[in-house]
């Protein structure tokens, strides 16, 4: 019996003291909470690149992702996209050679008539 009458009051009091933490605080009201979203999306208005990637961070969440897997990945994209502009870079400029050496074998030379 002794235990019951000890838990009930126990009880009580843990009742009260939250009770007043909660109403008894200041009755001024709570600043709104930001969001927790991500500040800096990537970029609208031209194409992601390797530092758009290593830029982006995500915020801290109760329910997501681990963080290194999260980094893991996002490092992976930042290296096939660094990959995959040098590749365009190269074709783009083994295109404009290409192009360059067509036009000067279809270019009459003076004083050259057919």
């Amino acid at each position: 019996m002794f235990t019951f009458l000890f838990l009930v009051v126990a009880l009580a009091i843990v009742v009260a003291a939250v009770t007043l933490a909660v109403v008894g605080g200041d009755s001024a009201a709570l600043p709104e909470v930001a969001g927790e979203r991500l500040q800096d999306p990537l970029p609208a208005d031209r194409p992601v690149n390797r530092a758009d990637i290593d830029a982006l961070r995500f915020p801290l969440a109760l329910r997501g992702y681990r963080m290194t897997d999260v980094d893991d990945a996002l490092g992976r994209l930042g290296a096939e996209l660094a990959e995959r502009d040098a590749r365009i870079a190269d074709l783009e400029s083994a295109l404009a050679g290409a192009h360059a050496a067509t036009t000067s074998l279809h270019k009459p030379e003076e004083g050259d008539h057919q």
